[in-house]
């Protein structure tokens, strides 16, 4: 049996660790003080002889332990146990040389000096930086599970906790190393633990029949049934007085499964999730009971709980009286009466007369009896007392749910028929994907119109209801990898910085260069303007439409450059009078034109810059290297069919609107010229603006090895999801210019910082009059 719970533990295993090695790299001097007076504390207080004799005890003691508790579970025929720890010390053991050799070698230098020290004299070298015998002992003691041994558990993790303290009081590891040992011994033990598998100690039937006995109920037989959601383990029960049950049974180990994906559901959203705990079998058994309880009060047909009970130490069932039926999902559609589905809308009316969800109205959670009779079964994440909003996200799910039986218009016209248009009415902003369960979006996937649908049949019945969408994210996907991005990028920038006396490059500065970068920097908007003109057909002013790329320069500090110029200039061109549809296929007309010139200007500089440095006109082995890469990469994409078709599918939708607009272009060749020209001289200016930048703090490169470091970083800001590529850009054009360019790393860093200050910063303040100014005027 593969446990979830294991996977879970290895993961924050894994995060731990990574949180560990990241403050310890940005923490250093705390943790060298944290050392440093623990060892000369404890060293002046304590005697030498005592420190070695105490330190030899624990270190015998610590490997003798754990051997004789694996004799005795070998004596108690638990060999299996003791071999899945013997395997995860092993494992542990080789896991630690390579991280031992990755962090004293190749790895981050910071790194290095938290985990290891100077062997104490007269021996010499460095310590390790994860024990070769802690972390595996860790990793045994683990595997073999002390949990239900608490007296070993005691022995056992006190002796490693005075191992511990004597080792670091004696110089021979630091803070840091024991943390890290403890923690990747762990983590390989539950990786191994959940890889290798474990002996199923799921109560068994004949557990379930013992457990029923105790309520005097006699069963005859119990079969084992489909499972249930989240992969419940169901029972079907004969009792001796002929009385049909069906069984519940809940586990720590059904509890764990699919907890990382309720976790994420708990973060990013609001008022969505169920309020259970992830482990808890106990709690589980307390909510599923109470909604049953408050099922039957309420008068709501739902099986009557015949018993709960614990099974074990880590299982519990519920009894149901069984109700003989069919689900939802498996009547035929000649069996979908408006009389039933009307019976099920006042079942769901019933359920919020109470304020009770049922939070899972899903196809397999509805049966019906031989007499057409709805029951509403699976109630372990149903809710008393809930909120109005989720109230409405009930009626949503089962709104849709019935839609992808019947259809959208018998769904909407029977649930305002027994509920009122006005009940209906108020889901109409929850029908959305994310407020639906995760079955329910899975069938979405393949009937994406569904929901709109319903939407058009609701404002049918009630034209002023509320459209827009009830916000339910918390934190947006997108939003999440912004804010990682953005720490990153400036963790990594000022850890750069630090170590760079910008102040004396600043003060020698010549700042002539400046402001030709400056000029060149205030042309690349008349660029842009001319570029964006030369693909539209109809007239627009050159003054406006260069303020509109003005105004551009303040809407990208919300959203990355690729985003922001596209959407502003779609709604300058559709307020401009043009229509929706030409206005964004005369976009996509530029933006490709760019896209062409930016690949063919890169591949031209890149081959300049690298011919550079040969004595003959030909690419040098990195431009070799790079082309091949690249035709690697476009073989591997095609040769994976969904791939494939994706990008097949993006082409043809790309292409069916540009082409068009591109040859009503075509036909006016003072725009086309208009357009190729203002698109070459756009990124000319901004090559400009960093030559400039770099010429005024003293350095000297290639043009085309300077106008290849613009192209590349700008290709990694426009794909970064940080607002105007903030970090994304400084670090590429940083690296570029060090390692394309040969500048000195200060003269590179200061020179990146006046071209992001000349492009970026410096243009928000007039970017931000220009937006005002284009809103008062209604062009934008």
């Amino acid at each position: 049996m593969h446990r979830s719970s294991d996977l879970i533990r290895v993961l924050l295993g894994v995060l731990a660790l990574g949180v560990v090695f990241f403050l310890a790299s940005i923490a250093r001097q705390t943790t060298s003080g944290l050392e440093s007076d623990i060892v000369r504390g404890a060293q002046n207080s304590t005697p030498h002889l005592l420190l070695n004799l105490s330190g030899g005890v624990f270190a015998v003691a610590v490997l003798v332990v754990p051997v004789a508790y694996g004799i005795e579970r070998l004596v108690s025929r638990d060999g299996l146990r003791v071999a899945d720890g013997v395997i995860a010390a092993a494992v542990t053991y080789l896991a630690s040389l390579g991280l031992d050799w990755w962090i004293t070698g190749p790895g981050p230098e910071a790194l290095r000096d938290a985990l290891t020290r100077p062997l104490p004299l007269p021996r010499s070298g460095w310590t390790d930086p994860v024990h070769g015998y802690l972390a595996p002992i860790v990793a045994y003691v683990t595997a073999v599970g002390l949990v239900r041994r608490p007296r070993w558990q005691l022995v056992v993790w006190t002796l490693l906790l005075l191992n511990a303290a004597t080792v670091l009081v004696g110089g021979y590891t630091t803070p840091v190393a024991l943390l890290t040992s403890v923690l990747f011994g762990r983590t390989i033990a539950y990786a191994t633990l959940y890889a290798v598998g474990l002996p199923n100690t799921r109560p068994p039937a004949e557990s379930v029949v013992a457990a029923l006995r105790r309520f005097g109920l006699v069963a005859l037989s119990c079969v084992r049934t489909d499972d249930g959601p989240e992969e419940t383990r169901r029972y079907a029960v004969r009792l001796a007085d002929e009385r049909l049950l069906d069984v519940t049974v809940l586990d720590r180990d059904q509890q764990a499964s699919g907890a990382i994906y309720r976790f994420y559901r708990r973060l990013v959203l609001r008022g969505v999730t169920q309020r259970r705990t992830v482990l808890s079998t106990r709690r589980a058994l307390e909510q599923e009971s109470l909604m049953a309880y408050a099922c039957a009060d309420a008068g709501v047909r739902a099986p009557r709980l015949v018993a709960t009970t614990e099974v074990g130490p880590d299982a519990a069932l519920l009894a149901y009286a069984h109700v003989p039926g069919r689900t939802l999902d498996t009547l035929d559609d000649d069996e979908l009466t408006d009389e039933l589905l009307a019976r099920l809308w006042e079942l769901l009316g019933l359920l919020q007369a109470h304020r009770l969800t049922h939070r899972r109205l899903v196809a397999e959670s509805i049966l019906v009896d031989g007499t057409g009779q709805p029951w509403l079964v699976d109630l372990r994440a149903g809710e008393i007392a809930s909120s109005d909003l989720a109230l409405r996200i009930d009626t949503a799910q089962l709104l849709t749910t019935i839609a992808l039986r019947v259809g959208e218009e018998r769904a909407v016209h029977t649930a305002a028929e027994v509920l009122g248009a006005d009940t209906v009415a108020a889901c109409l902003p929850l029908l959305q994907k994310v407020a639906l369960s995760r079955s329910t979006r899975s069938v979405l996937r393949k009937d994406k119109n569904l929901l709109s649908r319903i939407r058009e049949q609701i404002l049918e019945l009630r034209p002023q209801a509320e459209v827009e969408p009830v916000r339910l994210e918390r934190v947006r996907a997108r939003t999440l990898v912004t804010v990682v991005a953005s720490a990153f990028a400036g963790y990594f920038l000022l850890s750069q910085l630090s170590h760079v006396d910008l102040g004396e490059i600043f003060n020698s500065a010549n700042w002539g260069w400046a402001a030709i970068g400056l000029l060149a920097s205030s042309l690349s908007y008349v660029c842009a303007a001319l570029m964006l003109l030369g693909f539209v057909p109809e007239r627009l002013s050159l003054f406006r439409t260069t303020m509109v790329q003005l105004a551009g320069s303040f809407v990208k500090l919300v959203a990355p450059p690729a985003v922001s110029g596209v959407a502003l200039n779609t709604r300058y061109l559709q307020k401009a009078g043009i229509p929706p549809t030409l206005a964004a296929a005369s976009v996509g007309v530029s933006q490709l034109g760019g896209l062409v010139f930016h690949v063919g200007l890169l591949a031209f500089f890149g081959y300049i810059a690298g011919t550079a440095e040969t004595p003959s006109f030909a690419p040098s082995g990195a431009v070799i290297a790079g082309l091949l890469v690249l035709a690697l990469l476009i073989l591997l994409v095609m040769a994976v069919p969904p791939l494939r078709r994706w990008i097949v599918k993006q082409l043809r939708q790309l292409f069916s609107g540009i082409v068009p607009r591109l040859l009503d272009v075509l036909q006016t060749p003072t725009k086309l010229a208009a357009g190729l020209g203002g698109t070459v001289l756009l990124t000319l200016s901004f090559i400009l603006c960093l030559d400039a930048s770099v010429r005024a703090f003293g350095g000297s490169a290639n043009f085309a090895a300077i106008a290849v470091v613009f192209l590349a970083g700008n290709a990694i800001g426009s794909a970064a999801p940080t607002p105007g590529g903030i970090g994304a850009v400084e670090a590429a054009l940083i690296a570029g210019l060090t390692s394309t360019a040969r500048l000195p790393f200060e003269t590179a860093t200061a020179a990146v910082l006046l071209y992001r200050f000349l492009t970026f910063w410096l243009p928000v303040l007039p970017g931000w009059l220009a937006f005002a100014h284009l809103q008062r005027k209604q062009a934008i």
